[in-house]
């Protein structure tokens, strides 16, 4: 299994708070988990193994918590990416979040696995200098042939267009990059690249983490956006096709 671990490396967020939050993303290709506490990322662990999500990631919770000499029962919620995404990796997630929040009775924190990719790419974008303030971000996972998940974002992460399946054609980006700059990412730009010709397309290599979901979750617990145990489910976009003939 191809692991990659981090520990203390300092988030930069302002008005800290002493949460103590575990973070599960197994949306896409690369799984990973971390712990945070305040503004810091504790500890990190990655693996780029997409079929391997469910073995990875109880394992890598439990290693989080020994090294920091933490247990379960002091964390006060737990976020996860809740897709779009492989609908595998967001069972698993979701599954292994609800669980330890059931069972420990801890507020779950639901993050679209668009807008966590969406704040991995503004950090990129951002360590380049300052972007044109009308910049769009255009996060996309590939969903096969020429489909991807996408959503749009303007730099302060506010949607602009929500979740949806979209089928990739020459000229389906060009009323928005006649308007203003878009930055698009994640595994399904590949894709988009052979499609575009415009100087107001540009492309992120940067790949997401549970690190990019801890910031965006630490900002959902201050203001206690929490969801329904009961009722949380993955956000698939679009239903589950199974080749396979119903006998």
């Amino acid at each position: 299994m191809q692991l990659h671990r981090l520990y203390k490396k300092r988030l930069t967020l302002p008005d800290s708070t002493m949460a103590l939050l575990l973070h599960i993303d197994t949306a896409t290709e690369q799984a990973s988990v971390c712990l945070s506490r305040d503004a810091s990322i504790l500890g990190l662990i990655s693996s780029s193994e997409q079929k391997n999500h469910a073995g990875f990631v109880q394992p890598a919770i439990q290693e989080l918590m020994q090294t920091n000499g933490c247990s379960l029962t002091e964390l006060d919620a737990v976020s996860v990416t809740a897709g779009p995404g492989s609908y595998t990796g967001l069972r698993v997630g979701m599954a292994t979040a609800k669980g330890i929040c059931y069972a420990l009775q801890k507020p779950l924190i639901l993050v679209n696995t668009l807008e966590v990719m969406a704040r991995a790419m503004l950090t990129e974008l951002e360590a380049g200098g300052l972007p044109a303030p009308d910049t769009w971000l255009c996060p996309m996972i590939d969903a096969r042939r020429m489909e991807v998940f996408t959503a749009w974002y303007d730099l302060s992460l506010t949607e602009i267009q929500p979740p949806q399946a979209l089928i990739l054609e020459a000229g389906c980006f060009d009323e928005m990059l006649g308007k203003r700059p878009v930055f698009f990412g994640g595994s399904g730009h590949t894709k988009l690249k052979m499609l575009l010709n415009s100087p107001n397309a540009s492309f992120s290599h940067s790949l997401h983490t549970a690190a990019n979901l801890a910031v965006l979750a630490l900002k959902y617990f201050r203001i206690g956006r929490f969801a329904n145990l009961a009722y949380s489910e993955p956000l698939y976009v679009k239903e589950f096709f199974n080749p396979v003939k119903k006998v």
